[in-house]
């Protein structure tokens, strides 16, 4: 990573505000997709799904759902 920086400030023309050229830009965005589908093949954590089973079966009278009721039958305005 520290190469980047040093790419990246090496291509900064004086007097113009830094960017990241194109390859570099690639590069990163290949490194994020690899970790991005690392996390999504790991899935929900058991706990995390329980809790969201709970919220979908939660009763409608919950504070946030008389709020989201509310709010639908104000159009959203106060």
């Amino acid at each position: 990573m520290k190469d980047v920086k040093s790419q990246a400030s090496k291509s900064a023309a004086p007097g113009k505000q830094g960017g990241l050229n194109a390859e570099i830009q690639s590069r990163i965005g290949h490194q994020l997709r690899a970790m991005y589908d690392d996390v999504v093949r790991q899935g929900v954590p058991d706990r995390f799904a329980e809790l969201i089973r709970k919220l979908d079966v939660a009763e409608p009278d919950t504070q946030i759902g008389q709020a989201g009721d509310q709010a639908i039958k104000n159009d959203g305005r106060d």
